[in-house]
């Protein structure tokens, strides 16, 4: 079954979409947009340290991920606003990883691939990589799903019930850097954080609890995985950019059902 690019291209787009799905829907309750954009902007550079030092593309993308998510964390346990401060570190990031991919002696590398994803090419070790990853995902929240559902509602609440917000932001964080090491290849680091937040944001028309929430973001993330690979295969159009515009398609029905939800 592996050895079809096509049959590889779909397991990694639907284990992708699962991930980022269930965490896009705590990226939406606490508007953490920022955060996503920041740590996808980094990974290109995660992708020129990897190539120069001749390891793998997750590998770079995960370090320079993780590192952008603790240093965010960094900045926001002393109370700064870092709006300005992940403007600069994200957009200053991605220009010196874009220099320095084009600065690899002996290597002509298609930006595209890394900036738009090319889930086509994947392999079977990365179809391993990212179930692996969306396994950990799901089970980490699974196991912390109370604290950060309290966490995220009401802090103060949290702090009531025993929980440290803190910890459990942390957990969060290094989830979301960690789906971002792993939807490079599908996605690419432009498109990321628009897997994180479009089925989550279309989600919230249908589900009446955060469990269903999350649940529906997930089967809308794996319907855009699944028709996005089947519409470049049928038009020849990018992977990435496709299961984003149908995400983006199935977000605006969404909205149209809410609409017509409210007016009954």
């Amino acid at each position: 079954m592996l050895d079809d690019f096509i049959m590889r291209a779909t397991l990694a787009a639907i284990g992708v979409a699962l991930s980022a799905g269930a965490l896009g829907c705590f990226v939406v309750w606490r508007r953490m947009a920022y955060f996503g954009d920041a740590t996808a902007h980094a990974a290109i550079l995660g992708v020129a340290l990897a190539l120069i030092s001749g390891t793998s593309i997750f590998l770079g993308v995960g370090f320079i991920a993780f590192l952008m998510a603790v240093l965010i964390f960094s900045l926001t346990a002393q109370g700064r606003s870092v709006d300005t401060i992940l403007g600069v570190l994200a957009h200053g990031s991605l220009a010196l990883g874009l220099v320095m991919v084009t600065l690899i002696p002996g290597q002509r590398i298609n930006l595209d691939a890394y900036l738009f994803g090319d889930v086509l090419t994947v392999t079977r070790a990365d179809v391993g990589i990212i179930w692996t990853g969306a396994v950990v995902v799901g089970l980490l929240l699974w196991r912390h799903w109370a604290a950060l559902l309290t966490s995220t509602l009401s802090p103060d609440l949290a702090y009531a019930a025993g929980i440290n917000p803190r910890h459990e932001q942390l957990v969060l964080t290094l989830l979301l850097a960690g789906v971002v090491a792993v939807a490079m290849k599908v996605v690419g680091a432009l498109l990321i954080t628009a897997m994180l937040i479009i089925p989550a944001a279309a989600a919230r028309s249908f589900a009446r609890t955060p469990e269903q929430m999350v649940v529906f973001a997930c089967v809308i993330g794996a319907v855009a995985g699944l028709g996005g690979v089947r519409l470049s295969v049928i038009y020849d159009t990018p992977v990435g950019p496709s299961i984003i515009c149908l995400a983006a398609g199935l977000f605006a029905i969404s909205a149209l059902v809410g609409r017509l939800r409210q007016g009954l």
